[in-house]
């Protein structure tokens, strides 16, 4: 095992990607064991033979096509509609603008990706800092994880057998809460530096409503999810394949956003990010075994309520390990090594697994925006061209932000499971 660490510590110190790092030492460790050498191929072909793990890739090609189709615009001008007369109206707009699109992508570096194309330039042009531009759109993308459809959502269901209609619309309130928070927390940063509203006054209601109307298509797929899952008309699965064709169709005919020679760019766009997402699920599912070898989950258990009894500190602890931990590592990732020992925590402790799957999940993302190693931040970083030292001055206020919305959710419940129990 010592050796197995040492491995993986000099794998990602030299800056290996992180599958690439579990799977390297997950390798070691079953080298070292002969009788065991074989196994690492036969986890990783069994960690994928799952059928609802299909709604991933429906579900990134739906929040590819729409990206593509035209609609990620008629969002931003929405936005723009309700938010633009606020302090910092364009960073206000990218707030909002990550609530819609987070309704739709499912995923922090994908909605983050998006406004640092977009949006962020012309930020830089309105007179904004590269690094406030740069923030704000790594930030916003912490609204994507916990919006449905979260692929975070649907890898936690999937390893714990918690329903994801439940985790999907627990997720809502969660969302308009970090929503609120970086709403304010722009209205605060940029009243103090003098950036400006996009105009004087809000625009009146009927122009609002004929933007809303605009991108109705667009507002109704997470309506369409919440309703079909909690009306049983669809498994996750089939939910997906639906959630992808209706928005390859609304992209293609409806908005004219994209031509028909432009979908295998698409198709091969959102293959590339499923590789990625399923590359890095085989691989933990190898290192989660070696932690089960290893009893690491009885080892854990031990070691928090040694620390404690109370689940509300032991949860401040899990909170503050996760929150270290995913500055380190790859946010699925460290969800798929951990969850398998941190069930058996909470289940001992009679914690909610749908409140802790909220927590989680969104604790995870807070870990990718932060230095030094954060994936949204470099994403974000790589595409806006700004420093981790001036990105890093500026999120303070963002990071405290989200810190504090995480601490509400662990430690007042019902914002996350009032709906799922009022609508299951």
């Amino acid at each position: 095992m010592m050796t197995a660490a040492l491995t993986f510590l000099l794998l990602l110190a030299v800056g290996v990607p992180i599958a690439f790092v579990i799977l390297g030492a997950s390798t070691i460790y079953f080298i070292l064991n002969p009788l065991m050498a074989s196994i690492v191929a036969q986890r990783m072909g069994s960690a994928l033979e799952s059928f609802p793990l299909l709604a991933v890739p429906f579900f990134i090609v739906a929040g590819a096509a729409m990206a593509r189709g035209g609609i990620a615009r008629r969002l931003y001008h929405l936005a723009d509609g309700l938010v633009g007369h606020w302090w910092g109206g364009l960073a206000q707009v990218a707030v909002m603008n990550s609530l819609f699109l987070g309704a739709m992508s499912g995923s922090s570096n994908a909605d983050a990706a998006i406004d640092a194309r977009t949006i962020a330039p012309i930020m830089r042009e309105r007179g904004y800092s590269n690094g406030f531009a740069s923030v704000v759109s790594a930030a916003s993308g912490a609204i994507a994880p916990i919006m449905p459809p979260s692929i975070g959502l649907i890898i936690y269901g999937l390893l714990t057998d918690t329903s994801i209609g439940k985790l999907f619309t627990a997720g809502v309130i969660p969302a308009m809460l970090i929503t609120a928070a970086l709403l304010v927390t722009v209205r605060i940063v940029s009243k103090r530096r003098g950036y400006a509203p996009e105009r004087a006054t809000r625009l009146p209601g009927p122009e609002i409503a004929a933007r809303a109307k605009s991108a109705g298509w667009a507002l109704a797929m997470p309506v369409l999810l919440l309703v079909g899952l909690r009306g049983g008309w669809f498994t996750p699965t089939e939910l997906g394949a639906i959630a992808a064709l209706y928005a390859f169709v609304v992209g293609l005919v409806i908005y004219r956003g994209f031509h028909w020679s432009e979908t295998y760019d698409l198709l091969r766009e959102s293959a590339r990010t499923t590789a990625n997402v399923l590359f890095i699920i085989a691989a933990a599912a190898v290192f989660s075994m070696i932690l089960a070898l290893e009893q690491a989950p009885q080892k854990l258990i031990a070691v928090l309520l040694g620390v404690s009894d109370n689940k509300w500190v032991v949860l401040l602890v899990i909170n503050l390990l996760l929150l270290v931990l995913g500055t380190l590592l790859e946010g699925l990732a460290l969800m798929i090594i951990l969850v398998p020992v941190l069930l058996e925590v909470t289940r001992t402790l009679g914690i909610d697994p749908v409140h802790f799957g909220i927590v989680l999940v969104f604790n995870t993302t807070i870990g990718s925006i932060t230095p030094p190693v954060g994936t949204v931040l470099f994403t974000v970083c790589s595409i806006t061209k700004c420093s981790i030292e001036e990105f890093t001055r500026e999120a303070l206020p963002f990071l405290a932000a989200l810190v504090a919305v995480l601490l509400l959710l662990t430690f007042v419940p019902p914002l996350v499971t009032v709906l799922p129990n009022l609508l299951y």
